[in-house]
């Protein structure tokens, strides 16, 4: 669940003159002073002397980043990589309103010079005037009434999104009868018109509504498999008397089979489901209830340090499921690439389990932090949708929601989201899912390049990287055209996955973990992958460093590109192979859109 302000289509990336180095996509980012040899980097937000340096940089080159004196810039991401080069990225304030599709990354060198900026929109931002015609209490009524459900308090803000400079309200509203389990939807309403210039469900659910209405059509009622229940081994011995202490527990999971797990022992014989040794990652029950809040769930608690039972009649069977899944994420991203948390600040990661009644979906929650796990509708799905995958495709949708904060471009009243950035939100999501699988190589839950295998589809998985036009629920496309840009998220998402997968793995027939694979190309002309440890690299600096709000596949090329580029060189092997795994899906220079 993500909340989702749609941002303007085009992405502007600017150079210095100092720089001048352009690619073949069309658009054209910093160079580093020297290629990074690794993908981590050390966070630095709260450096002030590097945010300083690239606020008034943004400031100094406004012909390039678009800023001008009446906007005000916060600083919410920055990184300083191996070689000494910064990217600090900042959201937009117009004369002290909130900008809509205002975000922007400003890339330096080690010595602090100006070395580009990447944009969510190109045009200047500038109002005029201040003076909305509707008052802000009808632009609630008018939220509340699109929304079915209960609006809050309206904020002015500039909606710089699609081209546009417009004075409008952003009204959240609670409750909605259209968004599923009664979630939320943010609201924005033009203050001169009263027109609806966005309408967006706040909760990100793993499956879409389109797959939801067309397993309701087929009359198909998934049963989830699961591993076999069994009896969890003795636990670690105990803390000696000093509370709160870490302890090592166990736990016998649903889809994972027994797991170990570190929790917190508050006493002789008295144990927490909290994980203090990851930022005090924990899993609590919401009751059944709605709760918006994690601190309202009841946490899980134990007299033996054994957590559930495999079945669905021990509460605490859901909760082994979900904290192994967010501890496996977050050490994924830690291992991998150096990366703290979801939000990079050492925070761990919530869950709430049995959330809601009859909620067949998971959702990941940028509100509180959490990811909100339903028991199943009794009717589509029988089970809580606590799938490894599903874990890590939505604590994914978290970390593009505190890096690039990719948005759709338009959501029909039906819910169902468009557009590609929203598409490329989507296949991140599923590509760093896949990943968690891999790395986490769990016996009872296989890495594979399948999304949703174990939820009990007929088509025996939700989406797939290698072919994603196999997947006939929602109708994923293999290749770019000049329709993908209205697809559905979901269907469009097939696009960039396919390019990683060919990325990592390369063309043709092959098996992998006792999965056959046979990925074709646009062109029919074979591509030799680089493997997945180079591909992930690539794609989460792109991800961190030269992506933001509306960026597109074309501009995803030019991102990986030069992420490439940092990391291995211009004339290396992984670039070139970016390069042809993005015409492999018809993504190319020459087809890129005009800007």
């Amino acid at each position: 669940m993500r909340r989702p302000h749609i941002r303007s289509r085009r992405l502007a990336i600017a150079l210095a003159v100092t720089t001048a180095a352009t690619l073949s996509a069309g658009a054209a980012v910093a160079t580093p002073a020297s290629p990074v040899a690794s993908p981590s980097a050390r966070s630095a937000t709260g450096t002030p002397a590097i945010v300083d340096a690239a606020r008034a940089a943004a400031y100094a080159h406004s012909a390039t980043t678009g800023v001008g004196a009446q906007d005000t810039l916060k600083a919410t991401d920055t990184l300083v990589d191996a070689d000494g080069s910064r990217h600090v990225r900042f959201v937009r304030t117009h004369r002290g309103m909130p900008v809509l599709g205002g975000d922007l990354v400003v890339h330096l060198g080690a010595d602090s010079s100006y070395q580009g900026v990447t944009r969510a929109a190109r045009h200047t931002v500038d109002l005029p005037a201040a003076d909305p015609k509707l008052s802000g209490r009808q632009a609630a009524a008018k939220a509340a009434a699109v929304a079915q459900g209960t609006a809050g308090e309206p904020r002015l803000v500039v909606d710089a999104r699609a081209g546009r400079t417009t004075l409008a309200y952003q009204v959240q509203v609670d409750d909605s009868g259209t968004a599923e389990a009664g979630g939320a939807r943010t609201v924005v309403i033009d203050a001169a018109t009263g027109n609806v210039l966005s309408d967006i469900p706040v909760n990100e659910p793993f499956l879409s509504p389109s797959v939801q209405h067309k397993l309701r059509q087929r009359g198909e009622r998934l049963t989830p498999g699961t591993a076999v229940a069994a009896t969890p081994p003795a636990p670690g011995k105990p803390a000696a008397g000093h509370y709160p202490a870490p302890a090592t527990g166990s736990g016998v999971s649903f889809f994972v089979g027994t797991v170990p797990l570190s929790t917190t022992q508050t006493a002789k014989d008295a144990f927490v489901l909290r994980d203090g040794t990851r930022g005090n990652t924990e899993t609590r029950d919401a009751g059944g209830k709605e709760l918006d809040k994690f601190l309202t769930g009841k946490p899980f608690t134990s007299g033996t340090n054994r957590w559930g039972n495999g079945t669905t009649g021990n509460r605490t069977t859901a909760a082994v499921d979900a904290q192994f899944g967010i501890t496996s994420t977050l050490d994924f991203y830690k291992k991998t690439f150096g990366r703290k948390g979801i939000k990079n600040d050492g925070a761990g990661a919530h869950a709430l389990v049995h959330y809601g009644a009859n909620v067949g979906n998971a959702f990941w929650s940028s509100d509180c932090g959490c990811m909100l796990y339903g028991d199943g509708d009794g009717k589509l799905f029988t089970k809580p949708l606590v799938v490894l995958d599903v874990t890590g495709h939505e604590l994914t949708h978290g970390v593009v929601d505190a890096t690039a904060g990719l948005e759709p471009t338009r959501v029909d009243p039906e819910g169902r989201q468009f557009g590609e950035p929203g598409a490329l939100n989507e296949s991140l999501a599923d590509i760093f899912g896949s990943a968690v699988e891999f790395a986490t190589n769990n016996p009872k839950n296989p890495p594979n390049y399948l999304m949703g295998e174990k939820l009990g589809l007929a088509q025996k998985f939700l989406r797939r990287l290698d072919k994603p036009s196999l997947d006939k629920l929602e109708g994923t496309v293999d290749y770019w055209s000049k329709d993908t840009y209205d697809t559905e998220v979901h269907a469009g998402s097939g696009v960039s996955s396919h390019a990683f997968y060919l990325l990592a793995e390369g063309s043709g027939k092959k098996t992998i973990g006792g999965v056959a694979y046979d990925s074709a190309t646009y062109d029919g002309a074979k591509v030799t992958g680089i493997g997945r440890d180079k591909a992930l690299a690539i794609f989460y600096r792109a991800l961190t460093r030269y992506m933001v709000s509306t960026t597109d596949f074309h501009d995803a090329r030019t991102a990986t590109l030069q992420a490439a580029k940092d990391l291995y060189g211009a004339g290396s092997t992984a670039y070139r192979t970016v390069d042809r795994a993005w015409a492999a899906v018809n993504v190319t220079a020459a087809n890129a859109p005009r800007r």
